[in-house]
């Protein structure tokens, strides 16, 4: 027997598939199974908030803050951004370089190290982050609410709130 674990958004949810009779080395797999539903279904809630009101992808709002997370004068290279955002090298540099045809980011390259490139979220890149995170609070508080309803998820939203509050 088996049923489906979404999140109830207002566009397509994704479904997971889930068994209700779980044996021991199945039941890691189902909460796997939940905590993938949940995070999809709350990219695709946020996604759709800072799209529509900031024009701007969820993977772009990440790489912003990542980037102005950076201490001054400290920078990552291209290999620990991709890290940080979880994309490939390849799907990274061409992340960064929509972002800088956009004026949201400027690479430079390091003067101790011709072959590293630095980059930086700009002015206009800050004040974009600066508008959207307000937008991606609220969109992601409206999701883990939404989250929270479903018994399957209930357990996760529980733990994500606790996690910093320790």
């Amino acid at each position: 027997m088996s049923r489906y674990a979404s999140i109830g958004t207002n566009g397509p949810s994704r479904r997971t598939i889930v068994s209700t009779a779980a044996t021991p080395s199945t039941a890691l797999a189902q909460h796997w199974c939940a905590l993938s539903a949940l995070h999809d279904g709350i990219a695709d809630h946020i996604e759709r908030r800072l799209e529509a009101a900031h024009g701007l992808s969820v993977r772009e709002f990440s790489l912003l803050t990542v980037l102005d997370r950076q201490a001054p004068g400290r920078h990552l290279q291209m290999r620990q951004v991709a890290e940080a955002v979880v994309l490939s090298q390849s799907a990274t540099t061409r992340l960064v370089t929509r972002m800088e045809d956009r004026g949201l980011l400027q690479r430079t390259i390091c003067a101790d190290d011709r072959r590293g490139i630095y980059t930086d979220v700009t002015e206009s890149g800050r004040k974009l982050l600066t508008d959207a995170k307000p937008t991606h609070d609220r969109a992601l508080a409206e999701a883990l609410e939404t989250a929270r309803k479903n018994p399957e998820f209930t357990p996760l939203v529980e733990v994500l709130e606790r996690i910093g509050t320790e």
